[in-house]
């Protein structure tokens, strides 16, 4: 009997499997398996992005037309924000505090108002980029997407804002004298550049804002501080007459400053060279592509993390 069911026992058992032994990773690699949420390559990475351009655009879209839509006055509220902004700075800094003195009659207040709005382009992006992950959880849970198209649409939706917002900016710099020449042309590769480096920036404060949260409620203040270091309301140049130069040259050459002197510099004809830093042109490039380029591979470094526990 023992004999009988030992021989079947030898009859019905199977060979030793050729994956016997193996671990978890080499049976993956073996069989081409990867692990689900894993990042991609950056190569990868970018060819993902690129196949959800379509997604990006329609929802900067959609954020940008839904930003104001349960106010009264709707998107009007994307130009009226900054300009009440303006008449506030100008008061203050422009009645009494005396900061357009050294400036031609009548270009202060262009001077002001492109401040205003294009340094609301790099805080939107930025305050948009720390919220981006965390405001969105349940999307990133529900949907398998690259995590960069939230903050790369945020600096669109921002940018769709400004665009909008330049046509008040252009009426106000024809009303005060400047009339349209060559140099406005220059706007367009300034504000392109400036995108590029805002995109980065959300990105480097998407992967932070993700991590902690509570970075937001810090934001306003670093963004208030850095507004009032990059000349927003005054002259660089003119308020720190006397001051060591080094202090002026620091403050002129950060990307505020840069992209808001380019601007002024193009729209405002009294706005000269001498008001510019040396090689400023070499400066925004350079700050678009470390921070653009550095932003996103922070960012991506970090993509299998997000919306985990």
């Amino acid at each position: 009997m023992s004999d009988t069911t030992h021989d079947g026992a030898l009859a019905t058992s199977k060979p030793p499997s050729e994956d016997a032994g193996l671990t978890p990773a080499e049976l993956a690699r073996k069989y081409g398996l990867s692990v689900s949420g894993a990042r991609p390559s950056l190569g990868g990475y970018v060819r993902e992005l690129w196949g959800r351009r379509h997604f990006i655009m329609a929802f900067s879209r959609a954020k940008l037309v839904a930003q104001y839509s349960e106010a009264k006055l709707g998107q009007i509220w994307q130009v009226a924000t900054p300009l009440l902004n303006a008449l506030v700075y100008y008061l203050i800094f422009g009645l009494i505090l005396n900061a357009g003195r050294g400036m031609p009659k009548g270009a202060y207040i262009p001077f002001l108002v492109i401040g205003i709005f294009v340094f609301s382009f790099t805080q939107s992006s930025l305050m948009a980029g720390v919220r981006a992950i965390p405001g969105n959880l349940g999307l990133v849970r529900a949907l398998h997407f690259p995590r960069a198209s939230l903050p790369i649409s945020f600096s669109l939706q921002q940018l769709g804002q400004l665009l909008y917002s330049m046509i008040v900016v252009l009426v106000i710099v024809i009303a005060f004298g400047n009339y349209p020449r060559l140099s406005w042309l220059l706007v367009i590769p300034t504000l392109a550049l400036q995108f590029v480096f805002n995109t980065g920036l959300a990105l480097i404060f998407g992967r932070m804002g993700s991590k902690t949260p509570d970075l937001a409620q810090l934001m306003p203040f670093i963004t208030r501080t850095w507004m009032y270091a990059s000349g927003v309301m005054f002259s660089i140049g003119e308020m720190l007459k006397g001051k060591p130069h080094w202090i002026a040259d620091v403050l002129q050459w950060n990307p505020a400053a840069i992209y808001m002197d380019l601007v002024r510099f193009s729209l405002i004809d009294s706005y000269g060279p001498h008001h510019l830093p040396p090689h400023v042109w070499a400066f925004a490039v350079g700050w678009a592509v470390v921070i653009g380029a550095g932003g996103f591979v922070y960012f991506w470094k970090a993509e299998e993390r997000y919306g985990r526990g």
